[in-house]
């Protein structure tokens, strides 16, 4: 066991750091998830939830994740040990979710590469959303193509970790964040100048408050949870590699405002082409491989669009699984004495061995049942969303608020008194009573 590594790796700077968080968060579920689930639930009624709710559980969260991460300097499982040891389940939970969650995660992004090298090849120019949907149905219930590109997506999330925290992980999102950023605001000033596209915008943007009810309160507080990844050690683990005089409060603000930007963009990019071409805005999983591509077609330069977009969607998909590796890899080195290298390639290797049972359930496993009528895909999905993200976000408010205490977390958070942390008060007041209380409800909820 290696409780402290004293040649650990810290962030090269600031930026690179909140890059490499904000990419963490940002994730598939940032592009098909926001924009449908908002299109489900009411467009700007559900966005104004969405802001309330992030500021008081998902800024909350954040501070208590990095916190612990930068105080113990450790991995998500050493990270509660060294503080509680009878508490190092928890981090257990999230390394568990993180590797189960990837397993699955990277199916879905060889789905996207593959759609890259479609839209290059002209091979989406299809306007048929009937057609288009055929056509993903094949491909996902096809044997070997899927894993194939599951490997890929795998060795790419390899190679930027294996390159560790500063020449791997910080350069990669140094490059993908900014790109992602660009592509998707020109992907959005396309949309809403799509004639009919203003539609789109002002049911993303104004508000309907007749529409606010328990059921978008919850799904907005579900939302928020799983967007951000907490509950799963990739904050702690981030946070471990950050100096001591970086300010904690600054980044926990940036990391999900840079987080909710994407989603509002990405629901501008693709709710107002939805309306403008008379599709349905609550798609669902269909969002981004069928009504898309069959928006796309019809676009003037249309093709060009889906390159972009794909690529995008695909830098998203990188700097979240780089995240779960990286949570991982740094427990097996921390806690095993491990090296990097030899770590991710077993990690990885073992990462895409669970996968195929996902992949081949889209298929040829189809009629494996695990739980209830749940093949393998829906089974790692349902274990990770419904349990251990809901649980390790619950016990890491109450180990924060309650445990190891908030009079500590907040030292840790101004550096030792030096830094003003106005925000206090209230902050103590949603770790240890908000936060339960709401990530509880999304936890109950899920299981009904």
């Amino acid at each position: 066991m290696k409780d402290v590594n004293q040649e650990r790796e810290q962030w090269g700077s600031k930026v690179g750091f909140i890059l490499a968080a904000a990419g963490s968060a940002v994730g598939l579920g940032n592009l098909w998830k926001f924009p449908y689930v908002a299109g489900k639930n009411g467009g700007g009624a559900f966005v104004l939830v969405y802001f309330i709710i992030l500021f008081l559980v998902g800024f909350t969260l954040m501070l208590a994740e990095i916190a612990l991460g930068r105080h113990t300097q450790l991995n998500a499982i050493g990270a509660y040990r060294k503080l509680r040891e009878k508490w190092a389940f928890v981090g257990g939970l999230g390394v568990l979710a993180a590797f189960m969650l990837l397993s699955f995660y990277s199916v879905v992004g060889g789905w996207v590469i593959n759609y890259v090298i479609k839209s290059v090849t002209g091979g989406l120019n299809v306007s048929d959303p009937e057609v288009l949907g055929n056509m993903f149905g094949e491909f996902v219930a096809n044997r070997w193509t899927p894993i194939i590109y599951h490997a890929i997506f795998m060795l790419l999330t390899l190679l930027i970790v294996l390159g560790g925290v500063g020449g791997g992980i910080e350069k990669a999102s140094k490059i993908m964040m900014p790109a992602l950023f660009g592509f998707i605001i020109l992907l959005a000033v396309r949309a809403v100048t799509l004639p009919g596209g203003i539609e789109g915008v002002k049911y993303l943007l104004v508000p309907d408050f007749s529409k606010i009810n328990m059921e978008v309160i919850l799904s907005a507080l579900g939302q928020v949870f799983f967007s951000l990844s907490l509950g799963m050690g990739c904050m702690i683990t981030y946070g471990s590699y950050l100096g001591k005089d970086t300010n904690i409060p600054e980044s926990a603000v940036i990391i999900p405002l840079c987080d909710t930007a994407i989603a509002l963009l990405a629901g501008l990019a693709v709710l107002p082409a939805v309306f403008a071409f008379g599709f349905e805005p609550a798609a669902g999983p269909g969002l981004i491989f069928v009504t898309l591509p069959a928006v796309f077609s019809q676009m003037p330069l249309g093709n060009l669009f889906a390159i972009m977009f794909f690529i995008l969607v695909l830098f998203a998909a990188l700097t979240s699984s780089i995240s779960l590796l990286e949570v991982c890899v740094a427990y097996v080195v921390d806690e095993w004495g491990w090296n990097r290298k030899l770590t991710t390639w077993t990690l990885a290797g073992l990462i895409f061995a669970i996968g195929v049972p996902a992949s081949l359930s889209m298929g040829p496993w189809a009629d494996i049942h695990l739980l209830g009528d749940r093949g393998f895909f829906d089974t790692y999905d349902y274990i990770v969303s419904n349990w251990l993200l809901p649980l390790g976000g619950l016990l890491l408010c109450i180990f924060v608020g309650w445990i190891w205490g908030t009079d500590a977390a907040i030292k840790e958070v101004t550096n030792n008194g030096t830094l003003e942390f106005k925000l206090r008060g209230l902050w103590v007041f949603l770790i240890k009573y908000v936060g339960p209380v709401a990530i509880l409800v999304v936890f109950v909820r899920s299981l009904t």
